[in-house]
């Protein structure tokens, strides 16, 4: 008789309520693991935009110190829509901004120095944009070492990362 009693169906209600709890603690932990997941899959995507940008910048570094203006160019987007704010200048699309490098660095009597890039702070504006803000230093042949700050705008293209537009300013 004990038995029977044990294998006896709870009353409806009571099993109603089971099943209510059950999957309340079912989208419970659903939701929470979706959570979870969207949140290391954002720092991920952020890490990823942030390593990738730093290489395009890296990559310029590189080829401005072994004076190759056009590889360095190669981290701006080759479009008309290029900007380029260099003190009070404008320099509007990509022809244009290798112009101004060649006349300032490469013209007869100049220079282009060593490039290093530092302070690199680089966020993400969702998963095809970013603001980058940093630090340039150039050194020169004759020592010295002008410097100044910059704020870039990248663009995810087909084709990779590259700056939309670039406000350099230079120490006085």
């Amino acid at each position: 008789m004990i038995v029977s009693q044990a294998l006896r169906p709870l009353p409806r209600y009571h099993d109603s309520r089971m099943k209510r709890q059950i999957l309340a603690s079912l989208v419970s932990a659903v939701a929470s693991s979706i959570f979870v997941l969207a949140v290391a899959s954002h720092a991920t995507a952020a890490n990823d935009v942030a390593s990738d940008i730093e290489h395009v910048l890296r990559t310029q570094q590189e080829a401005w110190n072994r004076h190759d203006l056009e590889a360095f160019m190669d981290g701006y987007w080759k479009s008309p829509d290029l900007t380029f704010f260099s003190g009070a200048k404008e320099s509007k699309g990509w022809q244009a901004t290798i112009d101004r490098y060649r006349a300032t660095y490469q013209s007869t009597g100049k220079e282009m120095g060593k490039l290093e890039f530092s302070e690199l702070r680089i966020e993400p504006l969702g998963p095809e944009a970013a603001f980058v803000r940093g630090a340039w230093q150039l050194t020169m042949s004759d020592g010295k070492t002008p410097h100044g700050r910059f704020t870039l705008i990248f663009r995810k293209f087909p084709d990779g990362w590259k700056i939309v537009h670039d406000h350099t300013s230079a120490a006085e």
